[in-house]
């Protein structure tokens, strides 16, 4: 009793896999939540959602897994169905299927290829003798396992067939199929894809993941041994390249120059090359004594053009455009502007022709602090830069293990495509029937798709065993 609910369980789980109405809905699902996560964008910042749909629509999208939704069980789940369906109802299919397809010994009927509307008659002059051994020599270019038997009625039957494996064409893409949903589900509970900033010069073995959300640790440390810029004439960037080492315990085990698209990989780990920067010049730190260099930026309000001057504290420097003179009177690691911290600032004198001089404070921190004076000049005042500029490379550090599967998925349904689309089950019977004069042949040809060609096949058949010593009749 057990086993017969068991088995009542059973059948009714393989029907409801095997259900078209199944595939029908899972399919819907999948457009659906498609459409959706190409609407709502995904792994963006949570900042980002929050302008977008407001607090309480992104508490809604995140409660939903609507935000990173091809990570989501409930995706997840639909692949699985997915397969599942596919699984079952290629099973189904091929139990029927598996008794033609790997039989040792075809069972012919010559009822069965008389019911068939591909066929093609003919009249010959040879003896039945020598039309079936005719017969055998023209299907023996074309196809395998011929077979001769009687009929009755003093009926031959010359037997052939050819491509039985083709019927497998449907399945191979069914498998195909399925080893692309595993490679994606597989790249996706297993994979990651994440971004770091590296400046020159320095190392790390971690990234941030694509959402912001956590650091991933990678298995080595990377370093940006050199960044190297390349521009066009209008200083658009033309090439930038990076030239990268892997770490591990300090020791290097991988080196390589990247651009873009021409990536690192190793161990699974792709390093792309993404992005770059220039690093912002270091701030002198607090209480620290004045920069042996200065840079000035003098912004002429009449002509709007930027000059750049550099010197040291208690040097006057002369201005363009007949503006007058600067003097750099003094460094002060902590000024204050109506009690108000500015931080490391220089105190300097400002004299334009005929004038009187003007006391100035230029916070290295606040580069427009003295556009607010609205004078005939405005004076920025940075710390020279004492080593070469700096920049930072930008890395898109991902690892999908699903892409081998699925590159093989993909190689498995061309073959599989190739397979259905362009090769057929072919069954051919010539039935021969000896006459007064001659013999009577008819050939009909039996196929599982792509009948027009089957006629073609069997008119050529014809033709070819005409051409031996018969006359045709029809065709």
């Amino acid at each position: 009793m057990v086993g017969g609910v068991s088995l009542a369980i059973l059948d009714q789980l393989t029907k409801f896999f095997a259900s078209v109405r199944l595939t029908v809905v899972v399919l819907l699902s999948l457009a659906v939540t498609s459409i959706i996560g190409t609407v709502i964008p995904q792994n963006e910042a949570p900042a980002d959602y929050v302008r977008a749909f407001g607090p309480r629509g992104y508490r809604l999208l995140d409660a939903l897994d609507l935000v990173d939704m091809y990570h989501a069980w409930w995706f997840q789940l639909l692949l699985l169905l997915l397969v599942i369906n596919i699984v079952v109802c290629s099973v189904e299919r091929l139990r029927t299927a598996w008794p033609i397809i790997f039989t040792r010994e075809p069972r012919y009927r010559l009822d069965r290829f008389q019911k068939s509307a591909i066929q093609a008659e003919f009249k010959s002059d040879a003896n039945p003798d020598a039309v079936r051994q005719t017969a055998q020599a023209v299907l023996a270019r074309g196809f395998k396992r011929l077979l001769v038997r009687p009929v009755e009625g003093g009926v031959e039957a010359v037997y052939a067939e050819r491509w039985r494996l083709s019927r497998l064409g449907v399945y191979i893409v069914h498998l195909s199929v399925v080893l692309l949903v595993a490679g994606g589900m597989i790249g996706g509970l297993l994979g990651f894809e994440g971004y770091v900033n590296i400046p020159e010069g320095e190392a790390t073995d971690r990234v941030i993941l694509r959402d912001g959300s956590a650091e991933r640790q990678l298995p080595f440390a990377i370093r940006c041994n050199d960044f190297s810029l390349s521009v066009y004439p209008n200083g658009a960037p033309k090439e930038y390249r990076s030239s990268i080492s892997l770490l591990r315990d300090g020791q290097v085990i991988r080196e390589k120059e990247i651009i873009v698209n021409d990536p690192l990989r190793h161990e699974g780990i792709n390093i792309f090359q993404s992005s770059y920067g220039k690093l912002p010049p270091p701030m002198p730190a607090e209480g620290a004594g004045p920069p042996e260099r200065l840079t000035v930026h003098v912004m002429s309000s009449q002509s709007g053009r930027t000059y750049h001057q550099e010197g040291a504290i208690g040097d006057q420097l002369d201005l363009p455009e007949e503006l007058g003179t600067l003097r750099l009177d003094a460094y002060r690691p902590d000024s204050e502007f109506m009690g108000q911290p500015l931080g490391p600032a220089v105190e300097a004198t400002l004299t334009h022709p005929g004038q009187a001089p003007i006391k100035l404070t230029l916070p290295l921190r606040f580069p427009a602090f003295d556009k607010m004076r609205r004078g005939a000049v405005a004076i920025a005042v940075a710390s020279a830069i004492q080593m070469p500029e700096r920049y930072y490379t930008g890395l898109q550090v991902t690892r999908d293990p699903g892409v081998g599967v699925v590159y093989v998925a993909f190689a498995v349904m061309i073959i599989g495509c190739l397979v259905a689309f362009f090769m057929s089950h072919q069954q051919v019977c010539v039935a021969i029937r000896p006459r007064r004069s001659g013999t009577a042949v008819v050939i009909y040809g039996v196929t599982n798709r792509n009948k027009m060609a089957m006629q073609r096949r069997v008119e050529l058949l014809a033709r070819r065993m005409t051409a031996a010593g018969g006359r045709p009749t029809r065709a």
